[in-house]
Protein backbone atom coordinates (compact mmCIF):
# COMPACT_ATOMS: atom_id res chain seq x y z
CA UNK A 1 0.00 0.00 0.00
CA UNK A 2 2.71 2.13 1.17
CA UNK A 3 4.07 2.09 -2.77
CA UNK A 4 1.26 3.09 -4.54
CA UNK A 5 1.16 5.83 -2.51
CA UNK A 6 4.62 6.92 -2.93
CA UNK A 7 4.07 6.67 -6.81
CA UNK A 8 1.23 8.79 -6.72
CA UNK A 9 2.89 11.22 -4.31
CA UNK A 10 5.89 11.66 -6.64
CA UNK A 11 3.32 12.14 -9.84
CA UNK A 12 1.76 14.60 -7.99
CA UNK A 13 5.09 16.52 -7.50
CA UNK A 14 6.21 16.04 -10.77
CA UNK A 15 3.26 17.33 -11.80
CA UNK A 16 3.62 20.56 -9.57
CA UNK A 17 6.99 20.87 -10.72
CA UNK A 18 5.80 21.22 -14.86
CA UNK A 19 3.30 23.64 -13.45
CA UNK A 20 5.57 25.84 -12.31
CA UNK A 21 7.98 26.05 -14.89
CA UNK A 22 5.38 26.73 -17.20
CA UNK A 23 3.96 29.72 -15.19
CA UNK A 24 5.70 32.54 -17.01
CA UNK A 25 4.12 31.07 -20.55
CA UNK A 26 0.91 32.54 -21.32
CA UNK A 27 -1.75 30.33 -22.08
CA UNK A 28 -4.66 31.88 -24.22
CA UNK A 29 -7.46 29.08 -24.25
CA UNK A 30 -10.60 29.65 -22.30
CA UNK A 31 -12.35 27.55 -20.21
CA UNK A 32 -14.55 25.02 -22.04
CA UNK A 33 -18.04 24.55 -20.43
CA UNK A 34 -20.79 22.68 -20.49
CA UNK A 35 -23.44 22.78 -17.81
CA UNK A 36 -27.16 21.39 -18.70
CA UNK A 37 -29.87 20.68 -16.16
CA UNK A 38 -33.46 18.75 -16.74
CA UNK A 39 -36.39 18.09 -14.45
CA UNK A 40 -39.18 15.12 -14.69
CA UNK A 41 -42.27 14.61 -13.50
CA UNK A 42 -45.53 12.27 -13.19
CA UNK A 43 -48.63 12.41 -11.29
CA UNK A 44 -51.69 10.28 -10.67
CA UNK A 45 -54.20 10.92 -7.33
CA UNK A 46 -57.62 9.24 -7.29
CA UNK A 47 -60.10 10.10 -4.93
CA UNK A 48 -61.18 8.30 -1.46
CA UNK A 49 -64.78 6.91 -3.35
CA UNK A 50 -62.54 5.36 -6.39
CA UNK A 51 -62.83 1.61 -6.54
CA UNK A 52 -60.20 -0.51 -8.41
CA UNK A 53 -57.12 -1.03 -6.68
CA UNK A 54 -55.24 1.84 -8.01
CA UNK A 55 -53.46 3.91 -5.78
CA UNK A 56 -51.62 7.74 -6.85
CA UNK A 57 -48.01 8.54 -7.05
CA UNK A 58 -46.14 11.73 -7.85
CA UNK A 59 -42.24 11.48 -9.14
CA UNK A 60 -40.41 13.57 -9.56
CA UNK A 61 -36.07 13.31 -10.57
CA UNK A 62 -33.90 16.47 -11.23
CA UNK A 63 -30.26 16.20 -13.01
CA UNK A 64 -27.31 18.55 -13.00
CA UNK A 65 -24.43 17.57 -15.78
CA UNK A 66 -21.40 19.71 -15.91
CA UNK A 67 -17.53 19.84 -17.23
CA UNK A 68 -15.26 22.60 -17.00
CA UNK A 69 -11.62 21.91 -19.08
CA UNK A 70 -8.62 24.13 -19.83
CA UNK A 71 -4.86 24.34 -20.69
CA UNK A 72 -3.81 25.42 -17.59
CA UNK A 73 -0.38 25.82 -19.13
CA UNK A 74 1.43 24.66 -22.25
CA UNK A 75 1.59 21.51 -20.55
CA UNK A 76 -1.11 20.81 -18.19
CA UNK A 77 -4.56 20.03 -19.20
CA UNK A 78 -7.42 19.75 -16.33
CA UNK A 79 -11.26 18.77 -16.71
CA UNK A 80 -13.94 18.77 -13.80
CA UNK A 81 -16.86 16.49 -14.14
CA UNK A 82 -20.20 16.92 -12.22
CA UNK A 83 -22.75 15.00 -11.77
CA UNK A 84 -26.02 15.63 -9.29
CA UNK A 85 -28.80 13.39 -8.93
CA UNK A 86 -31.66 13.52 -6.48
CA UNK A 87 -35.18 11.88 -7.06
CA UNK A 88 -38.01 11.06 -4.48
CA UNK A 89 -41.69 9.43 -5.11
CA UNK A 90 -44.92 9.90 -3.11
CA UNK A 91 -47.20 6.74 -3.26
CA UNK A 92 -51.07 7.00 -2.22
CA UNK A 93 -52.77 4.14 0.07
CA UNK A 94 -54.76 2.15 -1.92
CA UNK A 95 -57.80 1.98 0.69
CA UNK A 96 -57.92 5.58 2.33
CA UNK A 97 -56.04 7.23 -0.50
CA UNK A 98 -53.65 8.68 2.07
CA UNK A 99 -50.32 10.09 0.91
CA UNK A 100 -47.54 8.46 2.20
CA UNK A 101 -44.12 10.26 3.16
CA UNK A 102 -41.90 10.68 0.27
CA UNK A 103 -39.29 8.09 -0.53
CA UNK A 104 -36.17 8.62 -2.39
CA UNK A 105 -35.90 7.77 -6.14
CA UNK A 106 -32.61 8.70 -7.37
CA UNK A 107 -29.72 10.52 -5.39
CA UNK A 108 -25.86 11.08 -6.54
CA UNK A 109 -23.08 13.24 -6.14
CA UNK A 110 -20.27 12.67 -8.63
CA UNK A 111 -17.32 15.05 -8.90
CA UNK A 112 -14.03 14.03 -10.56
CA UNK A 113 -11.18 16.00 -10.84
CA UNK A 114 -8.37 15.23 -14.05
CA UNK A 115 -4.94 16.89 -14.56
CA UNK A 116 -3.03 15.32 -17.60
CA UNK A 117 0.20 16.09 -18.35
CA UNK A 118 0.17 16.84 -22.64
CA UNK A 119 3.74 15.47 -23.44
CA UNK A 120 2.23 15.12 -27.74
CA UNK A 121 3.33 11.48 -27.50
CA UNK A 122 0.99 8.48 -27.68
CA UNK A 123 -0.01 8.70 -23.68
CA UNK A 124 0.22 11.24 -21.28
CA UNK A 125 0.67 10.62 -17.11
CA UNK A 126 -2.05 11.96 -15.50
CA UNK A 127 -3.27 12.43 -11.33
CA UNK A 128 -7.11 12.69 -10.65
CA UNK A 129 -9.84 13.03 -7.57
CA UNK A 130 -13.09 11.75 -7.49
CA UNK A 131 -15.47 12.27 -5.11
CA UNK A 132 -18.97 10.03 -4.64
CA UNK A 133 -21.64 10.13 -2.56
CA UNK A 134 -25.16 10.70 -1.87
CA UNK A 135 -27.52 13.96 -0.44
CA UNK A 136 -28.31 11.44 2.37
CA UNK A 137 -29.09 7.54 3.69
CA UNK A 138 -32.37 7.45 4.34
CA UNK A 139 -32.30 3.51 5.02
CA UNK A 140 -33.49 4.33 8.63
CA UNK A 141 -36.44 6.41 8.14
CA UNK A 142 -35.73 7.93 12.33
CA UNK A 143 -32.37 9.20 10.85
CA UNK A 144 -30.92 10.56 7.99
CA UNK A 145 -26.81 10.35 7.51
CA UNK A 146 -26.18 13.15 5.32
CA UNK A 147 -23.46 12.74 2.86
CA UNK A 148 -23.23 9.39 3.89
CA UNK A 149 -21.35 7.17 2.36
CA UNK A 150 -17.78 9.20 1.11
CA UNK A 151 -15.85 7.50 -2.00
CA UNK A 152 -12.55 9.03 -2.59
CA UNK A 153 -10.07 8.20 -4.83
CA UNK A 154 -7.40 9.67 -5.49
CA UNK A 155 -5.20 7.84 -8.88
CA UNK A 156 -2.08 8.37 -11.33
CA UNK A 157 -1.27 6.88 -14.16
CA UNK A 158 -1.57 7.20 -18.13
CA UNK A 159 -4.34 8.18 -20.45
CA UNK A 160 -4.81 8.18 -24.20
CA UNK A 161 -7.12 9.41 -26.49
CA UNK A 162 -8.33 6.71 -29.03
CA UNK A 163 -10.71 9.26 -31.02
CA UNK A 164 -10.74 13.02 -30.83
CA UNK A 165 -12.76 15.37 -33.36
CA UNK A 166 -15.42 17.62 -33.13
CA UNK A 167 -16.00 17.36 -29.33
CA UNK A 168 -16.56 13.53 -30.05
CA UNK A 169 -14.29 11.57 -27.86
CA UNK A 170 -13.33 8.17 -26.65
CA UNK A 171 -10.61 8.43 -23.59
CA UNK A 172 -9.21 5.79 -21.57
CA UNK A 173 -6.90 6.01 -18.07
CA UNK A 174 -5.17 3.29 -16.21
CA UNK A 175 -3.52 3.88 -12.54
CA UNK A 176 -2.84 2.87 -9.42
CA UNK A 177 -5.00 3.99 -7.13
CA UNK A 178 -6.29 4.01 -3.69
CA UNK A 179 -9.94 4.29 -1.84
CA UNK A 180 -11.24 5.56 0.82
CA UNK A 181 -15.04 4.60 1.58
CA UNK A 182 -16.22 6.81 4.72
CA UNK A 183 -19.47 5.81 6.24
CA UNK A 184 -21.62 6.89 9.17
CA UNK A 185 -23.14 3.69 10.99
CA UNK A 186 -26.13 3.68 14.11
CA UNK A 187 -24.89 1.31 16.26
CA UNK A 188 -27.78 2.16 18.80
CA UNK A 189 -31.33 1.03 16.96
CA UNK A 190 -33.12 3.58 20.59
CA UNK A 191 -30.53 5.89 20.63
CA UNK A 192 -29.60 6.32 16.75
CA UNK A 193 -25.80 7.01 18.30
CA UNK A 194 -23.41 6.91 15.10
CA UNK A 195 -19.97 6.31 14.70
CA UNK A 196 -17.32 6.39 11.60
CA UNK A 197 -16.54 3.49 9.82
CA UNK A 198 -13.42 3.80 7.35
CA UNK A 199 -12.63 1.30 4.62
CA UNK A 200 -9.32 1.79 2.76
CA UNK A 201 -8.24 -0.43 -0.42
CA UNK A 202 -5.11 0.13 -3.27
CA UNK A 203 -4.97 -1.53 -6.60
CA UNK A 204 -5.33 -0.76 -10.20
CA UNK A 205 -8.17 1.89 -11.83
CA UNK A 206 -8.93 1.78 -15.15
CA UNK A 207 -11.69 4.51 -16.47
CA UNK A 208 -13.11 4.54 -20.33
CA UNK A 209 -15.21 7.59 -21.20
CA UNK A 210 -17.14 8.03 -24.14
CA UNK A 211 -19.23 11.32 -25.81
CA UNK A 212 -20.74 11.28 -29.01
CA UNK A 213 -22.73 13.90 -30.80
CA UNK A 214 -24.89 11.91 -33.42
CA UNK A 215 -26.42 14.97 -34.74
CA UNK A 216 -27.66 18.08 -32.72
CA UNK A 217 -30.68 16.33 -31.19
CA UNK A 218 -29.06 12.88 -30.27
CA UNK A 219 -25.97 12.58 -27.72
CA UNK A 220 -24.53 9.25 -25.72
CA UNK A 221 -22.15 9.79 -22.56
CA UNK A 222 -20.69 6.66 -21.61
CA UNK A 223 -18.03 5.87 -18.83
CA UNK A 224 -16.59 2.11 -17.30
CA UNK A 225 -14.98 2.15 -14.23
CA UNK A 226 -13.01 -1.12 -13.33
CA UNK A 227 -11.09 -1.72 -10.00
CA UNK A 228 -9.40 -4.68 -8.91
CA UNK A 229 -7.86 -4.06 -5.46
CA UNK A 230 -4.77 -5.70 -4.29
CA UNK A 231 -4.52 -3.91 -0.65
CA UNK A 232 -7.83 -3.92 2.13
CA UNK A 233 -7.46 -2.55 5.53
CA UNK A 234 -9.90 -4.99 6.90
CA UNK A 235 -8.60 -7.89 5.61
CA UNK A 236 -7.73 -9.72 8.34
CA UNK A 237 -10.94 -9.45 10.12
CA UNK A 238 -12.66 -11.23 7.03
CA UNK A 239 -9.77 -14.02 6.85
CA UNK A 240 -11.30 -17.57 7.18
CA UNK A 241 -14.83 -16.27 6.55
CA UNK A 242 -16.51 -17.19 3.78
CA UNK A 243 -16.52 -13.17 1.84
CA UNK A 244 -12.63 -13.29 2.64
CA UNK A 245 -11.80 -13.18 -0.84
CA UNK A 246 -14.67 -10.65 -2.16
CA UNK A 247 -12.32 -7.68 -2.00
CA UNK A 248 -10.12 -8.67 -4.60
CA UNK A 249 -13.08 -9.47 -7.04
CA UNK A 250 -13.02 -6.83 -10.11
CA UNK A 251 -15.63 -3.50 -9.11
CA UNK A 252 -17.74 -2.48 -11.83
CA UNK A 253 -19.44 0.46 -12.91
CA UNK A 254 -20.72 0.84 -16.21
CA UNK A 255 -23.01 4.27 -17.00
CA UNK A 256 -24.72 5.14 -19.93
CA UNK A 257 -26.66 8.40 -21.13
CA UNK A 258 -28.72 8.81 -24.25
CA UNK A 259 -30.73 12.20 -24.74
CA UNK A 260 -32.65 12.89 -27.62
CA UNK A 261 -33.76 16.37 -27.66
CA UNK A 262 -37.14 16.71 -28.83
CA UNK A 263 -37.35 20.69 -28.62
CA UNK A 264 -35.11 23.43 -27.33
CA UNK A 265 -36.34 22.88 -23.90
CA UNK A 266 -38.06 19.08 -24.12
CA UNK A 267 -35.84 16.13 -24.21
CA UNK A 268 -35.67 12.06 -23.70
CA UNK A 269 -33.09 10.57 -21.32
CA UNK A 270 -32.51 7.02 -21.13
CA UNK A 271 -30.27 6.37 -18.36
CA UNK A 272 -28.78 2.91 -17.33
CA UNK A 273 -26.52 1.94 -15.05
CA UNK A 274 -24.71 -1.39 -14.29
CA UNK A 275 -22.73 -1.83 -10.99
CA UNK A 276 -20.81 -5.18 -9.75
CA UNK A 277 -19.34 -5.21 -5.98
CA UNK A 278 -19.15 -8.35 -4.53
CA UNK A 279 -18.72 -7.05 -0.89
CA UNK A 280 -21.90 -5.31 -1.71
CA UNK A 281 -23.59 -7.85 -3.57
CA UNK A 282 -22.73 -11.09 -5.20
CA UNK A 283 -25.25 -10.34 -7.94
CA UNK A 284 -24.90 -7.59 -10.50
CA UNK A 285 -27.22 -4.54 -9.78
CA UNK A 286 -28.96 -2.86 -13.07
CA UNK A 287 -30.72 0.42 -12.83
CA UNK A 288 -32.86 2.05 -16.10
CA UNK A 289 -34.49 5.07 -15.85
CA UNK A 290 -36.60 6.60 -19.01
CA UNK A 291 -37.72 10.23 -18.35
CA UNK A 292 -39.68 12.88 -20.62
CA UNK A 293 -38.79 16.63 -19.26
CA UNK A 294 -37.65 19.74 -19.34
CA UNK A 295 -33.42 19.98 -20.42
CA UNK A 296 -32.37 23.77 -19.67
CA UNK A 297 -28.56 24.21 -21.05
CA UNK A 298 -27.35 27.07 -18.86
CA UNK A 299 -24.40 27.48 -21.26
CA UNK A 300 -22.46 25.17 -23.37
Amino acid sequence: MKYVTNIIIALALFFLININSQAGKKITKDWKKSLIVDITTTQTAYSNSWVGGEAGSVNWVSNLNGTASKLITNRLQYKGTLKLSFGQTVTQDEETKDWGKPKKSTDLIDFENVGSFVTHKFINPYIAFRVETQFYDGQNENKKLYFSPVKLTESAGITRNFYNLNDNVISSRLGLGIRQIIKSVIVNDSSLATVDSTLTDGGIESVTDINFTFNKNLNYIGKLTLYKAFYFSKSNEVKGTPYENDWKAIDVNWENLVTATVTKIVAVNLYSQFLYDKEISRKGRFKETVAIGFIFKMFQ
